[in-house]
Parts: C-alpha cells; sequence; structure tokens
C-alpha cells in the first residue's frame, strides 16, 4: 500500500507543476493587463500626434531597472549591443536590407540610443527632442507601423529571454509604450518634416557651391561617428537632388563668369579702365553683399549668426546640436551692445538664397528656409536678456566664496555626485587632491562660458576628444552636473547665481557628451582596449577610400584626435603596432592602389619626432612597412622600392628633420636599418659629401700651412735660417694668425651667442657651460683657438722686430748678438734668435707641439667618408676608458710603493725619495728600467721582496687584466660601431645641409623623380613617392608577394573583402562565443531545475550570437 501511494504521488507531481506554471502565467498576464490600463500606457503605435509624454514613476523606474540589468548581465558594451543588432537584424530576414552600415558601428549607435531615450523618459521635454533626433536620422526609410511593431518585439522577446523572472509586467509594459511613442515618432517626423529637410540640404549645397552628399555625412565616407540608435539614413540624398544641386553649381558658375565677364567689357568700353566686380558665388559672400545693399552693413551683430549659420543649416535635423549652437550663440550676441532684429537676418538670408538657387526657387523653399529661422529665432528669443543676469550673479557667487565655502563645495560634490552615480567611484581613482582640482577648474570654466563662448566650445572640444581617450561614459556627465548645481543651490539663495551656474554648467555637460559620442568610434574603442585583433574588426568595415584616415584622424567640430597618436601617447603599442602596419601595407584592386604611407606623413609629419621619444620599438615596423622587394627574381636581381619621399623632403620641399630626429635619438642600431641607411646615404653621396669635403679643405690647407711653418722650414739647408727661410716662416704664420685663428674665433663666438640667446647650458658641479662645449670635437677647436692665441702672444719674430746686433751680408747672424751691444746694423730681417725671442722660444715649441696635435686630431672627422675606419676611430675612443682605469690603478700603485720604499733603510741611489723612487717604478712598469740597477737591491733583501710584489700586481696582474678588458670592451662596442659611425655621419649630413642652397636641393629632389610612379613588375604601374633599385636575389629572399590585391568591385567607397589571414582569429572567436553560449544553457538549466520550474522556451540568449525569431510571422504578413 505504501509503495502504491508513493507512486500516485510521484504522478500527482506533474499535474501540480503544471497548475503552478498556468497559475503564473494568468498572474503575470493579469500583470500585464493591469500595467497597460495605466494611463499612461501607449498601447499602440501613435503616428498621427508627436506630443510629450509622461510616463509613471512606476513604468520609469522598471524601464531604466531591466536595461541596468541588460547592460550589466552582457560582458561588455559591445556584447549587449551584439545582442540587440543580432535581435533586430534576424527578427525579419526581409528588413535585413535596411542595415546598410557596417555591423561594428550600427550596433554601438542602436545601444547608444536606446540609452538615450531611457534615460530621458523621465524627463518628457529633453524624450521628445532625443526621439525626434533620431526620427530625423532615420528620414531615408521607409519606417512603417509592421516594421515598428516587428522591432519592438524583438527587443520585448530579447529582455525577456535574457533577464527572464527580472523583467518584470510592468517593465514589458513600459518598454513596450516607450517603443511604440518612438516608433510612431518616426513616421510622424518622416512624413511631416522629410521634404522640408531636403529642400534644405539641396539649396543649402547648390548656395554654396557644394555636392549635396558632402553635407550630408554619408556613412561610407566617414567612420561611423557614435550617433545614437540606427543611423542607416545617413546615406545622402537621392540621385535626383544630386543631379539638381550639381545643375545649379554649373548654373551659377557660368552666370558669375559671364557677369564678370560683361563688366570687364563695359570698362574697356568706357574710357579703357577695368572695373572688374567679382560676383558673389557663396552664401557668406552673397549675405555680405545683400547686407551691405540693405542698409544693414553697420549691424555687425550679424557677422555672428553668419559664422555658425553653416552648423545651423547642417544641424537642423540634430535638435540637440542645433540647441547648442543656438545657445552658443546666444551668449555671443548678448556680447553686443546695439539693438538685434533677428527678422533683418531673416530677410537677408532669404534674399540671398533666392539670388544664389534661383532656378528651382519656389514656395516650398520659402517655407522650409522660413521654418528654419523660425526655430532658430524662438530659441534666440528664449535666452535674450538672460547671459548678461546669469554672468553677474556666477560672478558674484565665484568671488563671494571664501577658503572654507571652496572646500565644502569640493567635498559636497563629490559626496553627491558618488550618490547619485556610485559607479563613478570606480572610474574616479585620482587622489583628492587631483579631485579638487578638477572641481575647481569646473566652477572656472563656468563663468569663462559666458566670458568667451567662442574659445570655450573649442576648448571643450579639445576636452572632451581626450577624454574619449580616457573611455569616459557619457552617463557619468548628468549626475555630476546634478550633484554641482544641488551644491550650489545650497550655498546660495540668489536665483540669478544659481540659474547660471546651471545653465552653463549644463551647455558644458552637452558640449562634452556630444564630443565623446561623436569621437568614441569604434577605432578609439580598440584603442582603449589596446587589442590589436579589435582593431583590426573595427577597421575591416571601413571604406577602402578612408580606411587609413579612419586610424589617423577623428574631427570633432574645429578640433581634431587622431587614433595613432592616442594609442602611442596612452600606452597602447598593441593597437599602435598594428595601425601603423595596417597603414604601411599596400593593397590594390584592378583599378587603384592604396596605401597609407602618405597619408600616415601628411596627417603626422613628426611622426619619427614622435616615435622616437615615446614608441622607439614602433621605429622597425614603421621603416619595414617603407620597402617593397618583389618575390620575382630576374637575372639574379630583384626589384625594390624605397618609399622615402617623405624621409627625404618636408611639406614645404626642404630637407627633412627626419635625419636629425634619428640622430638625436642615439640609437645604434635603428640608423642601420635599410631604409635609414637607403636614405642617408642617398643624400651623402650626392649632396653631402663634396660640400662636407669643400668645409675641411680650408682647414686641412691651414694644417699644412702649419705644418711648413713649424716642422718643414725649421729644418731646410741643415737648420740654417736663411732670410728667404725666415720670410717664408714669417709669411706662414701670419697666415695661420690670421686665417686659421679668425676662423676658429668667428665660429666660437658664434655658437656662444646663439646658447646664451636661446639659454642652453649643462652644469658641471656649480658651473653652467655652454651646450655646444658638449662635444669633443667644439672642446678641440676652443683648445686650438686658446693655442693658437698663446703663440701669436709668444712668436718670436714679433718680439725681435726691432731688436739690434751684427748681421752679416747675406742677413746671416754673426756670432751671438746680445742686447748690450753698441753696432747699429740689425738682426736679420724676421729673425727669431734675438735675446727677446730666445727667451720664448721653448714655451712657443711646446704649445706649437699641442696646436699641431690638435689639428690632427680634427681631421679626425674625415674618418666618416669610410664607415669601417670610422668604426674603428670610435671602437678605439670607446676602449680608452679602459686604459684610463689602467693608468688610474697604476698611479695608485706607484704611489704605493714609492712612499713605502723611500722609508727602507737602503743603498740603491734609484729608490732615494719618492720623486726618484716613483721615477724608478714607472720606468719598471714600462719595461724602460735598466736590469743592471737591480743589483743594488739584492743588498737589501726587503727592498728586492718590495720591488717583486710590485712586479708581479703590475706587469703580471694589471697588465693581463687590462688586455683583458680591451678584449671584452672591444666585443661589447663592436657590434653597435656601425651604427655610432652612421651617428656620426648623420650628423655631419644634418650639419652639412643647413649650408646647402635651396636651388641645389631642389635639383637634386627633381633628379630622383619622386613623383613619378614607379612599376612593381613589368607593365605593372604602381605608387609614386619612391626610389627603385636593383639588389642580388639572395640578399633578402622572399616568396611572398607583399601587395594584397583583391578582385570584385572597385569602388573606393566599399570595404576591403574579407582578408583570410585573420581566419585563425575568427576560430578562436567562435569557439570562445560557442563556450560561453554552452555555459549560459548550462547555467539556466541548473538554476531551472533547482527552482522546480522548465527551462526558458525561447531558447539561446542573442548575446551568444543568435537572436530572437518570435515576430517573424508579423513579417511573413506584412
Amino acid at each position: 500500500m505504501a509503495d502504491n501511494e508513493e507512486e500516485e504521488a510521484d504522478e500527482m507531481l506533474p499535474e501540480l507543476d503544471e497548475d503552478e506554471d498556468e497559475e503564473e502565467e494568468e498572474a503575470e498576464e493579469e500583470e500585464h493587463e493591469d500595467a497597460m490600463a495605466d494611463t499612461t500606457a501607449i498601447k499602440e503605435v501613435q503616428d498621427k500626434t508627436f506630443e510629450e509624454v509622461k510616463f509613471s514613476d512606476r513604468i520609469i523606474e522598471e524601464v531604466q531597472n531591466s536595461w541596468a540589468s541588460f547592460t550589466k548581465q552582457a560582458s561588455s558594451r559591445e556584447a549587449a549591443a551584439e545582442a540587440i543588432y543580432s535581435a533586430l537584424f534576424d527578427s525579419a530576414p526581409s528588413l535585413q536590407g535596411l542595415f546598410k552600415t557596417p555591423r561594428a558601428v550600427m550596433s554601438i549607435r542602436i545601444l547608444n540610443g536606446f540609452a538615450t531615450i531611457v534615460g530621458s523618459m523621465a524627463t518628457p521635454g529633453p524624450l521628445k527632442t532625443s526621439v525626434e533626433t533620431l526620427g530625423f536620422q532615420h528620414l531615408d526609410l521607409e519606417v512603417t507601423v509592421p516594421r515598428v511593431v516587428i522591432f519592438r518585439d524583438a527587443v520585448i522577446d530579447l529582455l525577456e529571454m535574457e533577464l527572464e523572472v527580472g523583467f518584470t509586467s510592468k517593465a514589458k509594459a513600459g518598454w513596450m509604450s516607450l517603443l511604440n511613442y518612438v516608433g510612431g515618432a518616426f513616421i510622424y517626423v518622416r512624413v511631416n518634416y522629410s521634404e522640408r529637410l531636403k529642400i534644405i540640404a539641396a539649396s543649402w549645397a547648390v548656395a554654396n557651391n557644394k555636392k549635396n552628399d558632402e553635407l550630408q555625412g554619408m556613412d561610407g565616407d566617414e567612420e561611423g561617428e557614435e550617433k545614437p540608435e540606427g543611423a542607416e539614413g545617413e546615406e545622402g540624398e537621392e540621385e535626383d537632388e544630386e543631379e539638381k544641386a550639381e545643375e545649379e553649381n554649373h548654373a551659377n558658375r557660368k552666370t558669375a563668369e559671364k557677369g564678370e565677364l560683361n563688366e570687364e567689357q563695359d570698362g574697356e568700353g568706357g574710357g579703357g579702365k577695368s572695373r572688374t566686380m567679382k560676383v558673389p558665388t557663396t552664401f557668406n559672400e552673397m549675405f555680405t553683399f545683400n547686407s551691405a545693399v540693405m542698409g544693414f552693413g553697420s549691424s555687425l551683430w550679424m557677422s555672428e549668426i553668419l559664422d555658425v549659420f553653416d552648423d545651423i543649416v547642417k544641424n537642423v535635423s540634430n535638435s540637440y546640436r542645433l540647441q547648442e549652437t543656438c545657445d552658443t550663440l546666444g551668449v555671443t550676441l548678448a556680447k553686443y551692445k546695439g539693438s538685434i532684429n533677428l527678422a533683418e537676418f531673416k530677410a537677408v538670408m532669404l534674399a540671398s538664397l533666392r539670388s544664389l538657387v534661383p532656378k528651382d526657387w519656389g514656395t516650398g523653399h520659402e517655407v522650409a528656409w522660413s521654418w528654419l529661422w523660425d526655430n532658430v529665432e524662438r530659441m534666440l528669443k528664449a535666452l535674450t536678456g538672460k547671459p548678461q543676469v546669469m554672468e553677474r550673479g556666477l560672478e558674484r557667487f565665484i568671488l563671494s566664496l571664501t577658503e572654507d565655502s571652496v572646500n565644502y563645495l569640493r567635498r559636497e560634490l563629490y559626496k553627491r555626485f558618488f550618490a547619485l552615480a556610485p559607479a563613478g567611484q570606480d572610474f574616479f581613482k585620482q587622489s583628492t587632491t587631483r579631485l579638487y582640482w578638477i572641481a575647481d577648474r569646473v566652477v572656472e570654466l563656468t563663468i569663462e562660458m559666458y566670458r568667451d563662448p567662442k574659445k570655450m566650445v573649442n576648448d571643450l572640444s579639445a576636452l572632451g576628444l581626450r577624454h574619449v581617450g580616457y573611455g569616459v561614459l557619457t552617463e557619468f556627465f548628468a549626475p555630476y552636473v546634478s550633484g554641482a548645481v544641488e551644491v550650489v543651490r545650497s550655498m546660495t539663495t540668489e536665483e540669478n547665481a544659481q540659474e547660471g551656474f546651471k545653465w552653463s554648467l549644463s551647455l558644458m555637460g552637452r558640449i562634452l557628451v556630444r564630443t565623446i559620442n561623436e569621437g568614441s568610434t569604434i577605432v578609439m574603442k580598440a584603442v582603449n582596449n589596446n587589442s590589436e585583433k579589435t582593431l583590426r574588426k573595427a577597421v575591416a568595415v571601413a571604406p577602402r577610400g578612408r580606411r587609413a584616415m579612419w586610424m589617423l584622424n577623428i574631427t570633432v567640430g574645429t578640433q581634431s584626435i587622431s587614433p595613432l597618436y592616442w594609442a602611442i601617447e596612452s600606452g597602447s603599442l598593441n593597437t599602435a603596432n598594428a595601425m601603423i602596419k595596417d597603414l604601411l601595407v599596400i593593397r590594390a584592386d584592378r583599378e587603384n592602389y592604396y596605401y597609407g604611407c602618405h597619408d600616415l606623413f601628411e596627417r603626422h609629419p613628426d611622426i619619427i619626432q614622435r616615435l622616437c621619444a615615446d614608441a622607439p620599438a614602433l621605429l622597425w615596423t614603421l621603416f619595414n612597412g617603407l620597402i617593397w622587394r618583389s618575390r620575382i627574381t630576374t637575372q639574379g636581381e630583384r626589384r625594390v622600392n624605397y618609399y622615402v619621399k617623405h624621409l627625404l623632403q618636408d611639406k614645404d620641399g626642404k630637407f627633412s628633420p627626419t635625419l636629425d630626429w634619428l640622430v638625436q635619438n642615439k640609437d645604434p642600431k635603428i640608423v642601420c636599418h635599410p631604409v635609414v641607411t637607403f636614405f642617408s646615404d642617398l643624400v651623402w653621396n650626392r649632396v653631402a659629401n663634396m660640400k662636407f669635403l669643400f668645409g675641411w679643405l680650408y682647414v686641412m690647407f691651414t694644417l699644412v700651412v702649419f705644418i711648413l711653418s713649424q716642422s718643414v722650414l725649421q729644418h731646410i739647408a741643415g737648420g740654417q735660417k736663411t732670410q728667404s727661410v725666415r720670410i717664408a716662416t714669417f709669411l706662414c704664420r701670419c697666415f695661420i694668425y690670421i686665417g686659421s685663428l679668425g676662423q676658429f674665433l668667428r665660429s666660437q663666438v658664434q655658437q656662444l651667442r646663439e646658447d646664451c640667446r636661446e639659454r642652453r647650458f649643462f652644469e658641471v658641479g656649480p658651473l653652467k657651460i655652454p651646450e655646444y662645449l658638449s662635444s669633443v670635437k667644439q672642446i678641440a677647436c676652443l683648445l686650438l683657438l686658446v693655442c693658437l692665441v698663446l703663440l701669436m702672444i709668444q712668436e718670436p719674430s714679433f718680439h725681435c722686430l726691432g731688436s739690434k746686433a751684427p748681421a752679416s751680408r747675406d742677413g746671416n747672424l754673426v756670432g751671438n748678438a746680445t742686447t748690450d751691444s753698441t753696432d747699429d746694423s740689425i738682426y736679420g730681417l724676421f729673425t727669431q734668435e734675438c735675446p727677446e725671442g730666445r727667451s720664448t722660444k721653448e714655451a712657443y715649441k711646446t704649445i706649437s707641439m699641442l696646436a699641431m696635435s690638435l689639428y690632427w686630431f680634427l681631421l679626425t672627422d674625415l674618418t666618416i667618408f669610410s664607415m669601417s675606419i670610422s668604426a674603428y676611430a670610435l671602437v678605439i675612443g670607446r676602449v680608452l676608458s679602459e686604459v684610463g682605469l689602467f693608468l688610474g690603478a697604476l698611479v695608485f700603485l706607484i704611489g704605493t710603493f714609492s712612499t713605502s720604499v723611500s722609508v727602507l733603510a737602503h743603498q740603491s741611489p734609484m729608490f732615494e725619495g719618492v720623486p726618484r723612487s716613483a721615477l724608478s717604478l714607472y720606468e719598471i712598469a714600462l719595461g724602460m728600467f735598466d736590469t743592471a740597477h737591480f743589483a743594488f737591491s739584492q743588498r737589501d733583501g726587503t727592498l728586492a721582496i718590495a720591488l717583486c710584489a710590485y712586479v708581479i700586481v703590475t706587469t703580471i696582474f694589471l697588465l693581463q687584466l687590462l688586455i683583458a678588458q680591451l678584449n671584452g670592451a672591444y666585443t661589447a662596442h663592436y657590434d653597435d660601431m656601425v651604427g655610432y659611425a652612421r651617428l656620426n655621419r648623420g650628423k655631419v649630413i644634418v650639419i652639412t645641409m643647413q649650408s646647402v642652397s635651396q636651388k641645389r636641393w631642389g635639383k637634386f629632389l627633381k633628379s630622383l623623380r619622386l613623383d613619378e610612379k614607379l612599376e612593381f613588375n613589368e607593365g605593372d604601374i604602381g605608387l609614386a613617392g619612391g626610389i627603385q633599385v636593383l639588389e642580388p636575389a639572395n640578399l633578402h629572399p622572399t616568396r611572398v608577394d607583399s601587395i594584397v590585391r583583391f578582385g570584385g568591385s572597385t569602388s573606393p567607397a566599399m570595404q576591403w573583402p574579407e582578408d583570410n589571414s585573420g581566419a585563425a582569429d575568427d576560430e578562436d572567436d567562435k569557439y570562445e562565443r560557442l563556450q560561453k553560449q554552452l555555459s549560459r544553457i548550462s547555467k539556466k538549466a541548473d538554476d531551472a531545475m533547482a527552482g522546480g520550474k522548465k527551462p526558458n522556451k525561447t531558447g539561446v540568449s542573442s548575446m551568444g550570437g543568435s537572436g530572437s525569431h518570435g515576430s517573424s510571422s508579423q513579417d511573413e504578413d506584412e
């Protein structure tokens, strides 16, 4: 009986579970019906009206909580974006043609769009503005009620699948109401405003002689700016609109040319005087002309509106941006002292547009442009008179702040911010003093916004772009502004101060958020993650004609940021390395070659300098990308293209500072790179070497003259100093004192003056020494200058001028004359043998010897003509430090033993006293000591032992150690000596090129024909900017064509086909996604079994890669 009862109980359990499930489903349906019964719920898509809507607090809380849970549950923002995209994309196959933007870009836009509208639910005004802006971005899409329903249900199914029990009935009702409101608004905006916006865009393009698509921000032309949800509609205008714009442009140009010609003819016919008048052809020119004709030339405020009118027209469909521009313009106009009548601007504007667009201008144009200006005028009038009052109130508040109140503001701001946005505590990791400094800057900028709004907009745009690199979440700005405003309200009761601070800070926050959203591209996200794989995926969706600029430039307003430079600055060197590789890959279709070298150096002409300073390891990647080698060999040789145009010349055609940057970097390895070797040797052999040699010919000539005067003429004819010899010697020395000494003196004074003027010094202890003396060569030149000055002072011939003594008829001296001689005959002409001359001769000879050595030392610069000789000379210099250490140890030992043996009582005269002992020990160390003198030491055993110890330490140990040190130093330095030799030559090239004329340099560049395209292989005309050479086939063997070629479409707007080289990474990604998907399924099954529930029937989560198909039937019905 017991067994039967247990079996019956087991059979009853499934039935009870089914009953419980049915009850739960009925309860959920009742709750959903109750939620939809809410007066604020929008049950259907409302496409007939578009007004502000206020949701209940409960609905808002549920929707925002569900959105926060969904984004938090995803592993990253990208994963959440991908899940939404997949759900929408898979919801209806027939609608997949609407998704024209690259998936990686589109998914982030959709996520940002949802975040914007969910975040604005609590404020009806901003919510309406956000939805209206999104509607303007979807004007070119055929949004219908059935399609809205499909997308709405796909999103709700996704949230139900991901959040399960966390997605309550109120949350579902709230999402349904919100999406119905958004979808209906899209339809309403498209029906009511689409034609007006098209008219404005087309006529504005004609008025400014621009193509219409330049005003539309086409997806294929620019890397997806992070605009909110879905910008599939940004594909430009229809072809017929573009054709009309082109026809209008052509007609206007013809009219202008005809007008100018008629004016010229009239001038010629009227007295021969030309009265050519330039006919306005752009809106700004025509507006200026009409304002003067209509009597508004003195209304200077119009120029302020005219400066931003282009932004107003371009952003007419972006309500947020239009409001921001009008707010900034309103503050600017508040500075104007006279009266402002905005209707006058409208009159001049319409008159100018009628003149520039005469062909198609009609009632539709009048209505559209009047509608635009009425909106702008409404925004400007709403702000009239307020900025001055708010500025004064805010200024009084800031001036009243004491130190205690400032500290209170700092503390309370972050206290309230962290209370409003707890996640901000994880982001703000800086020290408290840094956070306080940020708070102080925020307060300062609020008043600066009133004083100089134009400068502030530029500064905030630059600041926003830097925050893009920091990866700042825009969700933090709203609570930061709210916290700051609450603190100010608690500190003052003056309404103008409160309102002024709130308005200024809100405007700053909007500018920063907009800048970050527009600048937060998928490339910048890859940089922030420092992921080479993510970067490859990001640029893979770029149009081939814009791929390079995606990695080199992001522009927001007047400010721009380079993702490549930001990667280098932020230390994301993996991404930077991948960018440089991608830029310098040669890609080709049937019509064009694409190579980012030119774009890279045009955008960043100082890229070499930046890499030398911040990322020297990337120089190898950069230089490797400037070489192309053919895999085909002909007669044992292969073609090699070196693309060195930008390494040779700057944008002005002058000698590029690239070599100077590499020399200053002092890396002996990078200067041995084939590219650096090629272009530096090219400049040296073709331009610099002869210029350098000519500069040294004079020094070599002065050395020859100096040798003649000091070493040769003195020993001619057995030392007999005839009058001709004396004259020749005197003339040679005068040439040295005037020509050589003067040259060195001028050079030293110039360099000293430049260093003093530029304040370039280096310190040696307490002394400040001019920087040019940091060079050994310059020190040698200074010493030689001093020696020549001393030689001139000590010159015996000068001292003997006027001295009297007997002389023979041939001019030779007779005997040893003295100053006491009473003979009136003079010494020989230019003699050196007078008593005064003989007294200075010894010092003169010594100084002359030093000068001769310095002359020869300077000539070692000529070793750069041969890299092997130069490297050998540098090796000698490098190992001299080891010899110095040896000599220091030897001096120490000689001092030790000389003082020690002097203490002993011995009979050896060679070791008596410290000086004599030191000299003897020095001779022993050099092997110059006579062994016969050791007999004296045998009589004294102590002296013999001391000398034996000295010989062992110096001759056996110290000398052998010196040999080992020299060997080790030579081995350590030799590998880099060629590099150091090239650095030395590079420095000489840089200095020499400063004296090369621009004419000669231009002739050299012309001979290189850098603007001519080079062949890759026979008949394959490739890229310009390089030089082709032939190298032995076995020097750098390669079997792979370094040019990546693709078939298919050749349109620059198309992205490159998928590269199979990343297949391995894709397989890894698929494996990782599969693992995550299986793990999620297993977890859900375990939770369902543990909770007594069935697994979710809707299937696998779209975050794992698949989407919801629950609404496919609706699409089929459609």
